[in-house]
C-alpha cells in the first residue's frame, strides 16, 4: 500500500465543481486499491489573486513541488480581465508550468461512439472514428518570449522563440507516444512564413529519423486547422508549438462533442505532472451544477497513469465513464433527443458508481 500527495488547486467559476467530482473518483479508486490519497488544497488564479494580491503564491509552487501530482480545476474571469496581464489569473497558468517544468502537454480528443449524436461533424465523418492527440510544446514560444509595448503605449509586441533543444524534447515525446498508438506522427508549423517554425520543422525531421518504424509527415497549421474538420481519423499524434497546440486542441475538442470532454497531463522530465480539462472556467453556469467533469475525471485518469503508476485503476475510470455514456447520461453541453439529463454531481457520482 501507498500513499500519494496530490497538489489540489481548485480554481474559479466551475473549478470546485468539477475538482470535487474528480476527487470523488480518487476516493473511490482509495478504497478499491488500498492505497491512500493525501490532498493539500492551495490556490491559484482569481481566487490567489483577491487573497494574496497574485496569481501564482509561493506557497503554492513549493506544495506543488512537494507532490506525486497536481490536480487543477480552471481559473480565470471576467472580475479580473481588466489587470494587467502579469497579474491576471492566467499568468498564473503560464508560471505554474515553467516553475515544475513541464513542457510537454497532452491533449488527447477521443470520441466515444456514444456521442456520436453530439459531434459537431458529418455523421459519416464521425463514424470514421476520432482519436488523437495533440503532444503541445508548454513552456516555449509565443506566450513565453519578450513581449512589450512602445510608441507609448500604441504598439505591442509578442515574440515567437524556440531553440533547438525545446524542439527536440517535445519531439521525442510526440515519438515515444506513438509507439504505444497507432504509429503516425504529424508535426504541424507554419514554415512557409516563420523562421522559428522553420527551425521547428529541421529539427523534428532529424528526429524522425531516430524512429523509423513511425509514419511521418508536415503539415502547416492553417491545412491542419481544415483537416480536423474535414477528416480527423487521419491524425494519431499531433506535435506542435505552444499557440498552435492550443487553439488546435480546443478546435479537435468539438469533434469529440464538447470541450468538456477533453482532459489534459503536463508533463516534464520528472514523475511530476499537472493534471486539468482544457476548457475554462465558465463563470456563465459556475455553482449552477450544469458543468461536465467528464473531462476532470479523465484527467484523473491520466494521472493515475503517468504519475502515480495505477494504470489498472485509470482504464477503470475510463470504462466507467464509457459505461455511463452508453446507459444514456448526460450533463447540457452533449445532451441529445432521447437521453437523460443530469448535473455536474450527479455525473460525478454515476462514474463513481460504475467503477469496480
Amino acid at each position: 500500500m501507498a500513499e500519494y500527495k496530490i497538489a489540489v488547486i481548485d480554481g474559479d467559476g466551475i473549478g470546485p465543481e468539477i475538482v470535487a467530482q474528480a476527487i470523488k473518483i480518487l476516493k473511490k479508486i482509495e478504497n478499491l486499491s488500498g492505497n491512500t490519497f493525501v490532498f493539500e488544497h492551495v490556490l491559484m488564479g482569481g481566487r490567489a489573486i483577491d487573497e494574496f494580491g497574485e496569481p501564482l503564491p509561493q506557497e503554492t509552487i513549493d506544495v506543488c513541488l512537494n507532490s506525486d501530482a497536481v490536480l487543477l480545476g480552471a481559473v480565470g474571469g471576467p472580475k479580473w480581465d481588466n489587470l494587467p496581464g502579469h497579474l491576471r489569473p492566467e499568468a498564473g497558468l503560464l508560471g505554474i508550468r515553467s516553475a515544475l517544468g513541464l513542457f510537454a502537454n497532452l491533449r488527447p480528443a477521443i470520441l466515444y461512439r456514444p456521442l456520436i449524436d453530439a459531434c459537431q461533424l458529418r455523421r459519416d465523418i464521425a463514424e470514421r472514428g476520432i482519436d488523437l492527440v495533440v503532444v503541445r510544446e508548454l513552456t516555449g514560444g509565443i506566450y513565453f518570449g519578450e513581449r512589450g509595448f512602445k510608441d507609448d503605449g500604441k504598439t505591442a509586441y509578442d515574440t515567437e522563440i524556440y531553440s533547438e533543444q525545446e524542439v527536440e524534447r517535445i519531439a521525442r515525446i510526440g515519438f515515444e507516444l506513438a509507439k504505444t498508438r497507432r504509429k503516425n506522427v504529424i508535426s504541424i508549423d507554419k514554415a512557409n512564413v516563420l523562421e522559428s517554425s522553420r527551425l521547428w520543422r529541421k529539427v523534428v525531421e532529424r528526429v524522425a529519423q531516430d524512429y523509423p518504424d513511425i509514419a511521418f509527415q508536415n503539415m502547416l497549421v492553417d491545412n491542419a486547422a481544415m483537416q480536423i474538420i474535414r477528416d480527423p481519423s487521419q491524425f494519431d499524434v499531433i506535435i506542435t508549438t505552444n499557440m498552435f497546440g492550443d487553439i488546435l486542441s480546443d478546435e479537435a475538442s468539438m469533434t469529440t462533442g464538447s470541450i468538456g470532454m477533453l482532459p489534459s497531463a503536463s508533463l516534464g522530465s520528472s514523475k511530476l505532472g499537472l493534471y486539468e480539462p482544457i476548457h475554462g472556467s465558465a463563470p456563465d453556469i459556475a455553482g449552477q451544477d450544469k458543468a461536465n467533469p467528464i473531462a476532470t475525471i479523465l484527467s484523473v485518469a491520466m494521472m493515475l497513469r503517468s504519475s502515480i503508476h495505477m494504470p489498472e485503476y485509470a482504464q477503470k475510470i475510463e470504462d466507467a465513464v464509457s459505461s455511463v455514456l452508453e446507459d444514456g447520461y448526460r450533463t447540457g453541453d452533449i445532451m441529445s433527443e432521447g437521453k437523460t439529463l443530469v448535473g455536474c454531481e450527479k455525473m460525478g457520482d454515476l462514474i463513481a458508481d460504475a467503477i469496480d
